[in-house]
């Protein structure tokens, strides 16, 4: 929860009070009000799994394959794709995917 002045509607700040507790103290209005409740909000994101990043497994549908050692299984072949996720100055990000269809592990390098 967000509080905002009634008055001005800009954001309230929490500050203690002379007397040690806390409020809600306005920086444009002289206003104040006393906190009652403890309130707390929480909010864990779900990261995204790399294949929602590359286009899930249409993406890797028609890409050419090298001899890469995948680091889970050690098989010696992999599928890549090179993808620009920084800016235009940065190299380009290669991603693998394993090509043992037992494993399909991907990997950035």
């Amino acid at each position: 929860m967000v509080a905002f002045c009634p008055f001005c509607h800009n954001l309230l700040f929490v500050e203690e009070n002379l007397q040690g507790k806390l409020q809600f103290t306005c920086n444009v209005c002289p206003v104040f009000f006393p906190v009652k409740k403890l309130i707390l909000f929480r909010n864990f994101y779900k990261l995204k799994e790399i294949d929602d990043v590359l286009g899930g497994e249409e993406a890797w549908k028609n890409v050419d394959s090298t001899e890469e050692r995948c680091p889970a299984c050690s098989h010696d072949r992999a599928y890549f794709m090179q993808l620009q996720t920084r800016s235009a100055d940065e190299p380009m990000t290669t991603f693998y995917r394993c090509c043992n269809p037992d494993c399909n592990h991907n990997w950035r390098d």
